[in-house]
């Protein structure tokens, strides 16, 4: 997608501070960090959501985990983390390409933001 700046990330277009990149996915530090560490991994290809996940995609979101789990080894989040996907605009999607953020080196709070009244 032209507009995207996810996409734009990934094709090398706009800067990020990468910690992660293969043929498949780039994962890069957040610029408005939730914690200590606080990383995307997105997709190369464009995938607005996960409600676009497919048999025809599935595949990459299972290597998102992979690197995901590779990630947190070698960020030192052995004491546990987070993962976090945000679909579509009451699940509070800011930008219209699949991604994960990774979360960890703080102990994580539950419900993660707190209910509406």
């Amino acid at each position: 997608m032209a507009d995207c700046i996810f996409c734009k990330i990934a094709a090398g277009e706009i800067p990020s501070n990468k910690v992660y990149e293969d043929r498949q996915v780039v994962a890069f530090y957040d610029l408005d960090p939730q914690a200590p560490v606080h990383v995307l991994v997105i997709p190369k290809e464009h995938i607005a959501s996960a409600q676009e996940i497919g048999p025809e995609n599935s595949g990459v979101v299972a290597h998102i985990f992979e690197v995901i789990a590779e990630l947190s080894r070698e960020l030192g989040l052995e004491k546990g983390f987070r993962v976090v996907n945000n679909c579509g605009e009451d699940g509070m999607q800011s930008v219209q390409h699949l991604h994960f953020h990774l979360l960890g080196k703080r102990k994580m709070g539950w419900p993660p933001f707190p209910p509406e009244r």
